[in-house]
């Protein structure tokens, strides 16, 4: 029910899934008679999916608190409960995303040896694949500990959806230089250089301006720094398309232009298209949820999909313990030991995905 245009969206964004992802079955939790109406343009997706009635919606303006007061019936309440009872695998969400990290920190609880869950996302880069960042505002303050479990998840996420076998790790900060940063970067690197035993790269700093170059793979951060570079890196593509749309239809010698430029701007729209990339993901989770940006459109919604998948499917909660596991007999065994209890162990099938 979330998300700017709600169930229409939503269902579109499942049916273009299915697609890619026929192996899928569908658990559609929301007013009953209004997705019923949208599966109707759906007739596979249709024969896929079982709906779960509910009126109840958490609204975007709710604060998280209230959401944990009053949607204890919503449906993004009851899509989260689903992953937790075993009748779903990963839930996607294009709702209020503070009440969906609270609802799913809740029933899901954190992984044992992860203190914090950490928002991830891909983003585009100059390089041949794109950069994994997190967190992007789920922990506006982190320690050393957080910051080393936000690497060490960020590492397995990069490895299944980029396929990277050892991935380059690299601390957000204000300047390449060990000395540079506050004490709990420096910190936190000093951690990650002394476990060897990891599968991933650990790379020292990254400067802001360097984050989409190419030359990295994960960044971390804490969530309030994340969050500010994420929302100026999309203000800075939305600044770029602008000023070319403007450029472009400023004159008639322009127009002429823009209509050699063309394929030129078309790969551009492509690879700065927020779509292509949407679907963030709370790691650390006894549970995969992603939260699929609001304004997504029918590809976008797809993309969470596909990225709940893949980390389904990659059993992305067992890869991030067995590298918790590596590093605990190392100095920065310390990151996580007073990670949150687990539910019980669930058997359900890998292919159910909640929406």
């Amino acid at each position: 029910m979330g998300g700017d245009e709600g169930v229409r969206r939503m269902v579109a964004g499942a049916a273009l899934a299915f697609e890619r992802h026929p192996h899928l079955r569908f658990l559609l939790v929301g007013d009953e008679p209004a997705i019923g109406a949208a599966l109707k343009d759906s007739p596979a997706l249709a024969a896929v999916s079982e709906i779960q009635h509910t009126t109840i919606v958490v609204a975007g303006t709710d604060r998280p608190s209230q959401a944990l007061r009053t949607g204890r019936g919503s449906s993004m309440a009851l899509a989260v409960d689903a992953v937790k009872a075993g009748r779903a695998g990963a839930a996607v969400s294009g709702g209020n995303t503070g009440a969906l990290m609270a609802m799913a920190k809740l029933a899901l609880r954190t992984m044992k040896g992860i203190d914090r869950p950490a928002l991830a996302a891909l983003l585009p880069t100059l390089g041949d694949n794109d950069v994994i960042m997190l967190d992007l505002g789920a922990n506006t303050e982190c320690d050393a500990r957080n910051l080393v479990q936000f690497a060490i998840m960020g590492a397995a996420y990069s490895h299944i959806m980029m396929g990277l076998a050892l991935p380059r790790v690299s601390l957000l900060n204000i300047g390449t230089e060990e000395l540079k940063g506050r004490d709990e970067i420096r910190e936190a690197a000093s951690l990650l250089r002394s476990a060897t035993n990891l599968p991933f790269s650990f790379e020292g700093f990254v400067e802001g301006d360097k984050v989409l170059a190419g030359d990295t793979d994960v960044v971390v951060s804490d969530g309030f720094t994340g969050n500010i570079a994420l929302k100026t890196v999309e203000g800075t593509a939305r600044m770029i398309s602008e000023v070319l749309r403007r450029a472009f239809t400023s004159s008639i010698r322009s127009k002429a232009g823009f209509l050699l430029s063309k394929p030129a701007l078309h790969i551009l729209k492509v690879h700065l298209d927020p779509n292509n990339h949407n679907g963030a993901v709370f790691l650390g989770l006894n549970g995969i949820v992603v939260k699929s940006h609001g304004n997504a459109d029918d590809k976008g919604v797809a993309n969470a999909i596909h990225v709940a998948a893949r980390l389904l499917e990659d059993d992305v909660t067992r890869q991030i313990a067995e590298n918790l596991a590596r590093i605990a007999d190392t100095p920065a065994g310390a990151a996580g030991s007073e990670g949150g209890t687990s539910p019980k162990r669930r058997t359900s099938p890998k292919s159910a995905a909640s929406q």
